[in-house]
């Protein structure tokens, strides 16, 4: 063992280290790899930046701005929409429907963006149903992955390993190379969690309170988020109070009392009914006469009362906000939020997003104190309250690709989503029909394919050009192009050819099989906890390398490396389809193994069988 592969095999450890203790961003470790190869010189500048320019990363991005254009347009909501009538309240029924449509969904556009679409509505038939969600989230989530075996573009493991065939002389994967093998792993998975699987999903979240669609009060939250109904104070602005005319952010309200208004209601002295009330933000400016609503500690009422000139009116503890446009949700904060370790105050929620924070949870336990200034953490949810007209962009902004996963809509924003479907929905099924017949037919290479579709998503209006970049997955395209150049190195420095040489003589002696099974196994454990793209790029050319020194064609062994990167079942943090399920199911960490780990051994049953059937050594 050299010198230099001593060097790669410490970063590779590092970056693995770095990866699971999920300290820092993914691509940023990513990042953090690529300098390392770079200054021990394992690497030339030209080698180090090359996964930046690579064909795989290219068609990531513009299969991205594909599946995009049938979320802007409403497409991908509007099949969540038909399962929902179509499902009836059988849980059984239930729950293989929604496999059967998320799989397939998931194919060909983002696996977590399918989540993300039919996650509510999940939740929405699991409540109407009388059964608790969190029977359905999990079976939900692996369809997805599932999915994602089905065809080249269903996710990047996929891409990677034809990237790797091509680069070692061979022909590429065809665009439903994966479709008869991960069939019968859909078929399989659909039968297990129907008859086994979902009985080994607990129920944590109790049915006759899961609904997430309803309106939902201050005080039906009270145990949940310490919103007691002495903590909501009713006030009126007096004619000589001195917060007239100073807006919210210059009023000090929160610093000084730990108070946040939530609702303003105008009523002009000597009126003799109150306006329509309007959700408070930063720029609202107090007037004399207006009613305000007020979440602030009780025993602060009477000192802010008396210091501001206030007075204080009697409050309902079961009515609702003032104003009947204030909805409320609950958002999670997921793994690589930007969020994550800042204040409520750092983010300045108000001004950037015309809400207000209500209250935190953390580990299904609220947080008492100055919400302001509490640090917040991967899995904190958020009580947020605000007008449709502010929360509506938020959501549909945040829920697909954001910083946070929106875990409880009120119903009016949902019935708002429901309708938003454009007229060019026609164009982007045309747009996606189009890229699928030229990819199968080959009539142009891949990428070209995938660009021009992006190109014409955009051209046609399906994707607003503002939007593309926003909602681009910069951390999984550098995470892969930054990765790319480990994979170099393992090749240049013979650290793929030592790995591929222990296990060609251990497992390779007893057959390609027990070759197979091994490098399964192995690709699978690394994806639990890593993510599924940066396992691929790992294992793919230790994969290549090792079917080279038995003498047997690689495209076995380098099609299971890509469906093992894709069952990570067992853990909740190595891929987001996982991470967003989990806070709306209420699930424990240990959850996802009871019925991932029977489910991954079952596909590694059905790869062993089916890809040497389809894909001969």
């Amino acid at each position: 063992m050299t010198i230099d592969i001593l060097i790669v095999f410490g970063i590779l450890a590092g970056t693995i280290a770095l990866f699971i203790s999920d300290r820092l961003r993914l691509d940023l470790v990513a990042l953090l790899a690529l300098l390392a190869l770079l200054l021990t010189g394992i690497l030339t500048p030209a080698q180090a930046v090359a996964g930046f320019g690579d064909t795989t990363v290219i068609l990531i991005a513009a299969l991205f701005v594909v599946g995009d254009g049938l979320f802007q347009t409403g497409v991908a909501n509007a099949m969540g929409r038909w399962l929902g009538r179509v499902a009836g309240t059988n849980e059984l029924r239930i729950l293989v429907m929604t496999m059967l449509v998320v799989a397939p969904l998931s194919a060909f556009i983002s696996s977590t963006g399918t989540v993300a679409i039919m996650m509510p509505v999940a939740v929405s038939l699991a409540r109407r149903a009388g059964f608790s969600p969190s029977r359905i989230l999990i079976p939900m989530a692996y369809a997805a992955l599932i999915g994602g075996m089905l065809t080249l573009i269903g996710t990047p493991p996929n891409l990677v390993v034809s990237n790797a065939l091509v680069s070692a002389g061979h022909a590429p994967l065809g665009f439903f190379s994966f479709m008869p093998v991960g069939l019968m792993i859909l078929v399989v998975g659909v039968l297990f969690m129907a008859l086994v699987g979902r009985k080994l999903v607990p129920a944590r979240i109790n049915p006759d309170t899961s609904g997430s669609h309803r309106q939902v009060s201050l005080a039906q939250l009270s145990s949940e988020y310490l919103l007691l109904p002495d903590s909501i104070a009713r006030l009126r602005v007096n004619a000589t109070s001195p917060l007239i005319s100073r807006n919210l952010a210059e009023s000090g309200l929160r610093t000084r009392y730990g108070a946040t208004v939530v609702a303003v209601q105008p009523w002009p002295i000597g009126r003799a009914a109150p306006e329509h009330a309007q959700p408070a933000h930063a720029r609202t400016q107090l007037r004399a006469g207006d009613l305000i609503e007020v979440q602030i500690p009780a025993a602060r009422v009477a000192e802010l009362v008396r210091e501001q000139d206030l007075a204080q009116l009697q409050v309902d503890p079961d009515a609702e906000l003032l104003n009947r446009d204030l909805h409320i949700i609950e958002v999670a904060l997921t793994p690589r939020s930007r969020f994550i370790d800042r204040t409520i105050r750092e983010i300045n929620v108000r001004n950037t997003f015309n809400v207000t924070v209500l209250g935190i949870r953390r580990l299904g336990k609220p947080l008492a104190g100055d919400l302001a200034q509490i640090e917040l953490q991967f899995g904190d949810t958020l009580l947020v309250a605000g007008s449709s007209a502010a929360l509506a962009p938020v959501v549909q902004e945040q829920r697909y690709f954001g910083d946070f996963v929106v875990a409880s809509i009120p119903r009016e924003l949902e019935e708002r989503f429901a309708e938003a479907i454009s007229p060019r929905w026609p164009i982007a099924v045309a747009i996606m029909l189009i890229m699928l017949v030229a990819m199968v037919l080959g009539w142009l290479p891949t990428m070209t394919v995938a660009l021009l579709a992006a190109v014409a998503m955009v051209l046609s209006g399906c994707v607003p050009i503002a939007g593309v970049y926003r909602r681009m997955s910069w951390e999984s395209l550098i995470l892969i192009a930054a990765m790319l150049p480990m994979s170099t190195a393992l090749q240049e420095t013979g650290g793929a050819a030592l790995i591929a040489s222990s296990l060609s003589s251990t497992l390779g002696a007893m057959g390609p099989l027990a070759l197979m099974a091994g490098i399964f196994v192995l690709t699978s454990l690394f994806s639990q906890f890593i993510s599924n793209t940066a396992t691929a790029v790992l294992l793919a050319p230790i994969a290549l390398e090792a079917s080279l020194r038995i003498g047997v064609n690689p495209e076995p062994l380098l099609v299971a490396t890509a469906l093992a990167a894709s069952t990570a079942f067992a853990t909740p943090i190595a891929t987001p389809v996982n991470t967003l399920v989990l806070t709306p199911g209420g699930y424990r960490f240990s959850d996802y193994a009871r019925a991932g780990l029977p489910l991954q051994i079952l596909i590694l049953g059905v790869c062993l069988v089916a890809v040497p059937f389809f894909f001969p050594f």
